[in-house]
């Protein structure tokens, strides 16, 4: 691990400690996101099919009350995948994770926090907004800064686990993948020197976005 300080009540930070340098791909929706039962079903069975290395902070589905997140998982899901997957229910302590040197991937809701965390620890992203703001920020990380991969929505309204599946391992050993990688080290370092200029936490991410666009206007 490469912070001191930890907080490891989840047992992620022990489990990822054990795990190769930037294999792992954590995924957690944030504090109030959550799926629906198809889609949780869904995004399991695809990160089944990735076979990649996954942390997954789990909840249960929308409109559920079941203190029991692992019961709305497919049937078998939990021991197919524990030799390289990790379920946590609700709650893991995200930033240590993203620090982890074994984390080399984010499947996020693409919530501000989260956001700004991935860019400092420079961990590139797979975006899956759920609500409006987030939204506009999956299209500036995907669309205007390049350092994610978004997985595209079926007629259905539900993330298939092909498209999953492939968005993951495109992200966590394919060449758009390494691309993606690239710019999001690139950023960090922009975010570094905006921070070691103001420590100020109120320094958004649409602001080292803008200084990243710049570089690479600057470049072509």
């Amino acid at each position: 691990m490469d912070s001191g300080s930890r907080d490891d009540r989840s047992g992620c930070l022990s489990w990822l400690d054990n795990q190769p340098p930037g294999y792992v791909l954590f995924i957690s929706f944030g504090s109030g996101g959550t799926l629906s039962y198809d889609q949780l079903n869904e995004l399991a069975l695809g990160l089944e099919m990735s076979e990649q290395r996954f942390i997954w902070v789990v909840r249960s589905p929308s409109g559920q009350t079941k203190t029991d997140p692992f019961a709305f998982l497919p049937e078998g899901f939990v021991d197919r995948t524990k030799g390289y997957g990790l379920l946590v229910p609700s709650w893991a302590p995200q930033a240590q994770i993203l620090s982890h040197r074994s984390t080399g991937g984010f499947l996020t809701h693409c919530g501000w926090n989260s956001a700004l965390e991935s860019v400092v620890h420079g961990v590139p992203l797979i975006v899956w907004p759920l609500y409006t703001e987030q939204k506009m920020n999956a299209v500036m990380l995907t669309e205007e800064v390049k350092v994610a991969l978004r997985p595209k929505v079926g007629e259905n309204g539900i993330i298939g686990r092909v498209e999953i599946a492939k968005v993951v391992k495109g992200l966590m050993e394919g060449e758009e993948g390494k691309q993606v990688q690239t710019r999001m080290r690139d950023l960090k370092e922009a975010a570094e020197r905006v921070l070691s200029a103001d420590r100020s936490s109120t320094r958004s991410l649409a602001e080292l976005a803008q200084k990243w666009k710049n570089k690479i206007s600057n470049e072509n």
